[in-house]
């Protein structure tokens, strides 16, 4: 590709990773109702590429996962008052640009009409709106005015009352002094206590992230998307809980895994399995997903682009572990949050550091994570101690 010698800093491989992430959920979701679609839109407003100006990798993922939705959107999808004009915009640059070499035939592209659009934010008239900002003034000004000529009236009719009033006080406060014969002293006032400091925000830990042993009891193949599988997982929850029905006595969740043609489907059913289980549950292709399977894949070369081929392999727990066990990184033990804001990105932020190792441990590399300051890699473990695994995979990342 012609970015391929791109040099990024450590700070824009970060980014491309997370949105390499966002890509793979982008095309496994339902992109039309999907809030990250409306938040990618949001950050395309400003920029050209997903970085602000350099191409990468991370823009050609979103196109591929994008594009196949966006050619069936209708006018007000792509520029109506409520659609998403700057990702239209995105997926055109990309497929048109020699920067990303993409060589999409004319029948593949998806179709934009500059002057197709539906709805532009009106321009202010600036000579218009000086000129109403001078009158409210001048209003403001002349109510003004005619509030303080009633008051003057108002004091001349009085004046003599007043200088009444004025006297008598005099007389009386004269009097009060004589009788004490010096003022009182006033109080002194308590100084102010110093506000306690304000609570040092908590740093930034993956032991935010809520990860749990996961027992598949049934898995299927999505009806409406052939990359889809639609699992039903028993994680622990209890009854009654937001996102859960239940399924053979047991308290389950519906997961959708984009697993289809990478692992058998035999291989799904009644195996145990980590699953991440406080994102916020998402559509895809009219299932709500309500969790995450974890998997690990190779690693992607600088400048590799991921076209989904494969191996991928499944995060095994140990075989005596109970569904809903805690599962967590070594080193980094703590309690998750009950959902993770997606607008602070905690997922994004850590799970570049998920990781295998020569051993094929499953483990978290804190290096990888710059916010953190720190080295060292955690395994991934149950609470007593037992570690997760994959089958072949060494240096993947898990996802």
């Amino acid at each position: 590709m012609a970015f391929a010698g791109q040099t990024y800093t450590a700070q824009e491989d970060a980014e491309i990773a997370q949105w390499l992430t966002t890509a793979e959920r982008l095309r496994a979701a339902d992109a039309e109702t999907s809030s990250i679609l409306a938040a990618l839109n949001t950050h395309l407003a400003s920029r050209s590429t997903l970085l602000g100006a350099k191409p990468s990798r991370a823009d050609v993922a979103v196109y591929q996962a994008l594009a196949p939705a966006v050619r069936t959107w209708s006018p007000e999808q792509r520029s109506g008052k409520t659609g998403h004009p700057h990702v239209v915009r995105h997926l055109d640059f990309v497929q048109a640009s020699p920067l990303f070499g993409l060589d999409v035939l004319d029948a593949d592209r998806v179709p934009v009409d500059a002057d197709d659009v539906l709805f532009t934010i009106p321009p202010v008239d600036l000579k218009a709106e000086k000129e109403r900002l001078k009158k409210e003034k001048a209003a403001a000004s002349a109510s003004g005015s005619a509030g303080g000529g009633e008051k003057k009236t108002l004091v001349d009719r009085t004046k003599e009352a007043a200088a009444k009033v004025g006297e008598t006080v005099a007389a009386v406060k004269d009097e009060a002094v004589a009788a004490v014969g010096k003022k009182k002293e006033k109080k002194e006032k308590a100084p102010k206590q110093p506000k306690p400091p304000a609570a040092a925000a908590a740093p930034p830990t993956p032991a935010l992230i809520d990860l749990r042993v996961g027992h598949i009891l049934k898995a299927v193949k999505h009806p409406e998307a052939d990359s889809l599988y639609v699992s039903t997982i028993a994680m622990g929850d209890a009854a009654g809980s937001p996102d859960t029905e239940e399924y053979e006595g047991a308290v389950v969740r519906t997961v959708c895994s984009g697993l289809n043609g990478l692992v058998p489907l035999a291989e799904m059913q009644g195996r145990k399995v980590v699953v991440v289980c406080n994102l916020k549950p998402v559509k895809m292709r009219g299932v709500k997903s309500s969790a995450m399977v974890l998997a690990a894949s190779p690693r992607l070369a600088e400048g590799e682009v991921d076209n989904h081929a494969g191996p991928v392999e499944l995060v095994s727990p140990p075989a005596d572990a109970r569904a809903g066990a805690r599962v967590y990184f070594e080193g980094w033990q703590g309690e998750p949050e009950k959902q993770l804001n997606p607008k602070k990105k905690i997922w994004e932020m850590f799970q570049p550091g998920f990781t295998t190792t020569d051993d094929l441990e499953v483990g978290f590399d804190a290096a990888v994570v710059k916010e953190l300051g720190k080295d060292g890699l955690g395994k991934l473990v149950t609470e007593d101690g037992k570690v997760c695994t994959v089958k072949t995979l060494k240096g993947a990342t898990v996802r």
